[in-house]
Formats: structure tokens, sequence, C-alpha cells
């Protein structure tokens, strides 16, 4: 049986690492890297068995995430970010495919949310297909400081059954995610040279609003669809606004830092 690591990587993740863990003991070998963290998470880490390292700079996700895969030994790797875990039928499901991979280097798997609790069908956060297993040998992590993923040189296929994921644990998370990511956004689009003014932030919010909410169905959810188009629609503004007004001192951090190592769990997102 070909072995398998799995690779997390933290930062202050003491109320949801143990979950991630444990849902991943199948694993041969469990690879956390943690960039400073200042609460719980590395003792809880170390004690549920897995291999931590410690990081004290912050290069951005995809770079960290590339330390943490070097870090690794086994034949595959299962990306997990610490808000996600998996279910007893995605363990069973994974260790089918690397026992027999079918001529398959990597694997998407789909990817199930929540925000502040409630699994989120619509409104463009489903389905959410993202590839997380695949060959150590055959993959690497794009080098984007926000929103990376996973690059594999060979044959990709899909899996049936979803990951877990705690995408927003409640409306402080939201607002504090949508500050981080709209400033690593802005200053990565700045760096490309992108243009924006306030009247064309405004547009895009409620485009994100209207595409999230009606056009995606998010109003299948309910409440929770029109909190999740509420969410798109500040965050997009947000960023925008950034670009529009050229960047602030912060916005200048970010580039240069990130956004602090904490799970990138805002992955549905508007453009």
């Amino acid at each position: 049986m070909p072995a398998l690591s799995v690779v997390i990587i933290s930062r202050n993740e003491e109320a949801c690492i143990a979950r991630c863990l444990r849902s991943v003991l199948f694993a041969d070998e469990i690879v956390v890297l943690d960039n400073n963290s200042t609460d719980q998470t590395r003792d809880i880490a170390s004690g549920l068995g897995a291999k931590v390292l410690i990081t004290l700079d912050w290069p951005g996700f995809g770079a960290q995430k590339n330390r943490a895969l070097a870090a690794a030994t086994g034949d595959w790797v299962l990306s997990l970010d610490a808000d996600e875990w998996v279910e007893p039928p995605l363990a069973a499901e994974i260790r089918a495919a690397i026992a027999n991979p079918k001529g398959c280097d990597g694997f998407e798997i789909p990817r199930r949310s929540r925000f502040c609790g409630r699994i989120v069908r619509h409104g463009g956060w489903s389905p959410d297909l993202v590839l997380r297993l695949f060959r150590r040998q055959s993959g690497r992590f794009s080098n984007d400081t926000v929103h990376e993923k996973v690059v594999v040189n060979g044959k990709v296929s899909r899996l049936s059954h979803p990951l877990e994921h705690d995408s927003i644990a409640d409306l402080a998370d939201a607002h504090d995610k949508i500050g981080r990511y709209a400033q690593a956004s802005a200053a990565r689009m700045l760096a490309e040279g992108k243009k924006s003014s306030i009247s064309k932030a405004v547009l895009r919010s409620v485009w994100a609003y209207m595409n999230s909410y009606v056009f995606r169905l998010g109003f299948l959810d309910g409440s929770t669809g029109a909190m999740v188009a509420a969410y798109s629609a500040g965050y997009t503004y947000q960023k925008w606004a950034l670009v529009a007004l050229g960047g602030t001192s912060r916005c200048a951090e970010e580039s240069r830092a990130g956004v602090n190592g904490k799970s990138a769990g805002f992955r549905n997102r508007p453009g």
C-alpha cells in the first residue's frame, strides 16, 4: 500500500485543528507547518501525533505549503486547511484511490462548505472542486501569495465523496476574512498593474451580490444565501476600492507578508 502524507499549514487554529487531525489519523504521516502560533495549536497537533514544524516568517500561502510539502515523505499527499476535515466515506475513497490510481497522478475532491454552521449549496459555492490529493513527486503548489492551487504534472481524476469545510465560523470570522483577503488580493492586483475606481468598486460589488444571490441561485439557500451574497459583495467592494485608492500602508504590508498564515478558508469568492 502506498504511503500517504497529510500536509497542513496553521496559525492560531486551536479551535479547529483537532477535528481536522483526528479525521486523517488513517494517514501514514501528518505534517503541520505552523507559522508562529501564539495559542495551543502546536501542542494540540503534537498530542495527536503530527510532525510539527515552525516558521517565523510568512512567504505567502503557496510558498508556505510548498515548505510543508518538502517535509512530507509519503508516496501520496493530501493537502488540507485546518478548517477542513475528512469523513469516513471520503477516507475510504482516498485509500482506494491511492491503492489503485488507474494511471492518475492527482484527484479533485468536491468540497462542502458551511457559512455560520449551515451548508451552502448554491451561490457559486457548490460544486467546489479542489485538487488536494496527488503523487508527491508529480505535484506542487503555485507560488501565489493567496488563493494558491495544486499544479499536477499528469492525469487528474475526481473523487465522489465531499471534503467538509467550515469556511466561515461566524459573522466575526466573515468580517475578519473579508478584510484580510481584500488587503492581500488588492496588493497582488496593484502589483499586476490593475486599475479601478470607487464607482467601479460599487458596481462590481452589486454584480457580486446579484451573481451570487440571483444568477447562481443563492436565494434557494434562504437567509444563508443572502449572507453569502453580502459576504461576496463586501469582499469585492473592499478589494476593488483598495485598488482604486492605490493601496494603503497595510496593503503594502500584506503584499510582503501575505494574510498572516491562517487557513485559506476564503475560497468561494467572486472574481
